[in-house]
C-alpha cells in the first residue's frame, strides 16, 4: 500500500488506471516466477508443463519459458503461442477431447507429444503420420473415475466426464496402439487430469496411485517415458481459505512415486496455482444505486471476468483508492452487461463508495482474460505487466473498430 492507494507488484494501481484507463488487467511478473519456482523447488526432478489455457498471454508464456517450463496446450492457437514464447517442442503436450484433423496435423508436423482421448483419434493420428511419413509420440488420457471436491463444471476425472478413456479400458488401448501401427505410433506416456481448483491434496495421491497401477499393468509391453498426473491445485480466493501448496502436493504424491518407481518422468500441469494470484482487474465505478441492495456499477462485467457468473466463484474486491478507509456499508458490485447474472461480488462490506472510485478485483490471473468475450459489443481491455513498479502494456486494449475488423457485408446489402 502506498498512502491511501493499493499497490500491486510495486505499482500504485490508481496511477496505473489513470495512465492506461479502465478496465485494466494488471499482472505481476515476479509473482508468476515465484509461483513457478515453488513448483520447481517441491518437484526438482519433475517436468512442469504450465496449463496455457489458464492465461495464454505471450508475455506470461515467455516468463515461464525463461523459467524452464513446458506447456500443456489445448488448441493449435495455444501451441503456436507456446512455441512463439520459446517453449521447446519436446516439452509440450497437446491435450484435448475433440481435436480437429488440422490440429493433429500441426502437432505431428512440429513433433509435439499428443495426449490421445479416444481410439478414433488414435486411428486418425495413424493415418496422418502415414501421410507425413513420420512417427507420433502419444500418451492416452485416462479417465480415472475420481471424485474431486470442486465445482462440477471443472471436475474432469469423473466417470461421466467427456475426457479420457475409462481406466479399465486403458491396458487394452495400449495393446492396440502397440500393435496397430508400430511404424507411426509410439506410446511413450500416460496422462490424466482430475479437475481444477482442488483444495484437497489427498485426491492427487489417489490419482497418482491409479496411474502407477496402470503403468505397472502395461509395463510388460510399453516402456513409458512419462506419467502425467495433470494439474488442478487450487488457490485461496477467500482470505479464510486454506489451499495446499506445491510442497503439500509433493508430500502427497512423491512417496507414491518413490514406492512404485517405474523410471518414468513425473509431469505436472499447473495453471491456476501459477498465475491465479498474479493479477488484479481494475474497474472504475460508473454509478452507485440504492435499490433492493446498494449496487455499485463498474465498467467490467462478465465479459472480462466470467468466473463469478459461470461458477458462482468468489473474488475479493477492494476500493483501491480508499485502501485504508474503514468498511462502512454492504454493497453488491455489478458489471455493465445486459444480464441479471452479471454480478462480480455479492454483499461485501466496503468503505463508502462513490462514482469515480476504483475497484480492484483480486486473483484474476487464471481464467480471467483467457475466457473474456466481446459480448454486448464491448472491446476487451488492455493487459499490463508490472515488474518492481515498472509497467508495460503486454496486450493493447481493443477499440470499437476492432469489433468490426473481420466483418463484411454481402454485395446485396451495400
Amino acid at each position: 500500500m502506498r498512502g491511501t492507494n493499493l499497490t500491486f507488484g510495486g505499482a500504485d494501481v490508481v496511477e496505473l488506471a489513470e495512465r492506461f484507463g479502465t478496465p485494466l488487467y494488471v499482472m505481476d511478473d515476479q509473482k508468476i516466477r515465484q509461483n513457478f519456482r515453488a513448483y520447481r523447488t517441491a518437484f526438482p526432478d519433475a517436468g512442469i508443463y504450465y496449463a496455457a489455457k489458464a492465461n495464454s498471454n505471450l508475455a506470461v508464456l515467455r516468463i515461464l519459458a525463461n523459467e524452464g517450463s513446458g506447456a500443456d496446450v489445448f488448441s493449435a492457437g495455444e501451441l503456436y503461442l507456446a512455441l512463439l514464447a520459446g517453449i521447446p517442442s519436446e516439452k509440450i503436450l497437446f491435450n484435448g477431447n475433440s481435436k480437429t484433423d488440422d490440429d493433429l496435423r500441426i502437432a505431428i508436423s512440429q513433433g509435439i507429444k499428443i495426449s490421445v482421448d479416444s481410439m478414433d483419434e488414435l486411428n486418425t493420428i495413424s493415418k496422418i503420420c502415414a501421410e507425413q511419413k513420420c512417427t507420433a509420440e502419444i500418451a492416452f488420457r485416462v479417465n480415472p473415475d475420481i471424485q474431486a471436491k470442486t465445482h462440477p463444471k471443472i471436475a474432469t476425472g469423473l466417470r461421466a466426464s467427456k475426457f479420457g478413456i475409462p481406466h479399465k479400458e486403458v491396458p487394452g488401448a495400449y495393446k492396440y496402439a502397440v500393435g496397430v501401427d508400430p511404424n507411426h505410433i509410439s506410446p511413450v506416456g500416460i496422462h490424466c487430469h482430475i479437475g481444477s481448483q482442488i483444495l484437497d491434496a489427498g485426491v492427487f495421491r489417489e490419482a497418482a496411485t491409479k496411474m502407477l497401477d496402470l503403468a505397472k499393468k502395461i509395463s510388460s509391453f510399453v516402456e513409458l517415458k512419462f506419467i502425467d498426473i495433470g494439474g488442478g491445485l487450487g488457490i485461496p480466493y477467500r482470505k479464510t481459505d486454506r489451499a495446499p501448496t506445491p510442497r503439500d502436493l509433493a508430500d502427497a504424491i512423491l512417496p507414491v512415486f518413490e514406492k512404485r518407481s517405474s523410471g518414468a518422468e513425473l509431469i505436472l500441469e499447473p495453471g491456476r496455482s501459477i498465475v491465479g494470484n498474479a493479477a488484479v482487474l481494475l474497474s472504475r465505478v460508473n454509478t452507485v444505486k440504492k435499490a433492493y441492495k446498494n449496487f455499485v456499477g463498474i465498467d467490467a462485467g462478465f465479459n472480462l471476468l466470467i468466473r463469478p457468473a459461470m461458477y458462482d466463484a468468489y473474488h475479493e474486491v477492494v476500493v483501491a483508492n480508499k485502501i485504508r478507509t474503514k468498511a462502512k456499508k454492504r454493497y453488491t458490485v455489478v458489471g455493465p452487461i445486459c444480464e441479471s447474472g452479471d454480478i462480480i461480488a455479492r454483499d461485501r462490506m466496503l468503505p463508502e463508495v462513490e462514482k469515480g472510485d476504483l475497484i480492484a478485483i483480486f486473483d484474476v490471473g487464471a481464467y480471467g482474460f483467457s475466457m473474456s468475450s466481446q459480448y454486448n459489443a464491448r472491446p476487451r481491455c488492455a493487459e499490463v505487466l508490472v515488474f518492481e513498479g515498472m509497467a508495460d502494456v503486454v496486450r493493447d486494449g481493443e477499440t470499437i473498430e476492432d469489433l468490426v475488423r473481420n466483418h463484411s457485408l454481402p454485395c446485396r446489402l451495400l
